[in-house]
């Protein structure tokens, strides 16, 4: 079950932060074994919404190792509704690990073509799917925003001076602006190459009263969306090492090496207080090859 008393804010100090800068890590990983970090924040309401439209099927969308996709599969397993994931690309003749989960938890997998992918949002896919509730990718609609402005209420986060977090569609970092507080600034770290229309899509997902500052920094995806490069493993490596908290290789981890840099070109302030965001997708590890992680 979700138990949220699972989630912790963990105070970090590795070596290369500043002594006069203080940082703690908000450990959504913790949440569950399978729902874990973000997820299940945008999932909730979506799912309360099927619910109260009396729709029992839930149809998704993400690729072959998609954080979305498992998540999915074991909340509509554990609320017990269907649920089918339109998947990217053609069935391989082995699914991937991630697949292999989400089937076992009843999902069932419906691969498209990449070209039909790119269209999803022009197809009619209750039409296929009678009495089924669409969730968008990662959860990308007003209510997976407004489960994720329930981020912050969890722990005392008032006295951060910045709060960070890795983006793949921008749904957490608008519930971060849409909670935090005005004097503290929020920053996203999109994890995909060439993604300047994510200014548009949070900022759709913002509400009237949204008051913090906000910025998305896109230099630091390392090359593109799923992209791992030797740097990044030695820095989650270390990271584990100092710390004993496990980085993934797709979000969180990239959004740490980026505070790390940012940090050490003197982006922060003496006295600043680093509010991270751990948004999970551990799973996502699983791609690499067993050793090559320390954990």
């Amino acid at each position: 079950m979700i138990n949220y008393d699972n989630i912790i804010l963990q105070p970090i100090q590795p070596a290369w932060l500043p002594d006069q800068i203080e940082a703690a890590m908000l450990r959504l990983d913790l949440l569950h074994p399978e729902i874990s970090g973000n997820k299940w924040f945008k999932l909730r309401y979506n799912l309360d919404q099927a619910r109260a439209r009396g729709k029992t099927h839930i149809v998704t969308f993400g690729g072959a190792w998609s954080n979305h996709i498992a998540a999915t599969a074991a909340a509509c397993n554990m609320e017990g509704l269907r649920c089918t994931g339109i998947i990217r690309g053609e069935a391989p003749p082995v699914l991937s690990r991630t697949l292999e989960q989400a089937q076992r938890y009843g999902m069932q997998l419906h691969f498209i073509s990449r070209e039909a992918y790119r269209q999803k949002d022009t197809t009619d896919w209750e039409a296929q799917f009678p009495n089924s509730f669409i969730i968008p990718e990662g959860g990308h609609n007003a209510l997976g925003a407004r489960g994720c402005t329930e981020i912050l209420a969890l722990v005392s986060y008032e006295d951060f001076t910045h709060i960070t977090c890795a983006v793949g569609t921008g749904t957490t970092l608008a519930g971060l602006i849409n909670s935090a507080a005005a004097q503290q600034e929020v920053m996203g770290f999109p994890v995909l190459k060439g993604a300047a229309y994510l200014q548009e899509e949070v900022a759709t997902l913002l509400e009237p009263g949204a008051r913090a500052p906000w910025r998305l920094l896109h230099e630091f995806h390392l090359g593109g969306y799923a992209r791992v490069t030797p740097a990044l493993i030695t820095f989650i490596n270390t990271f584990y090492r100092e710390t004993q908290i496990p980085l993934d290789i797709i979000y969180t981890g990239k959004m740490a090496l980026g505070v790390q840099q940012l940090a050490q070109q003197g982006y922060f302030a003496p006295g600043s207080r680093i509010l991270m965001i751990h948004t999970g997708g551990l799973q996502g590890n699983l791609s690499l090859a067993p050793g090559v992680l320390c954990f």
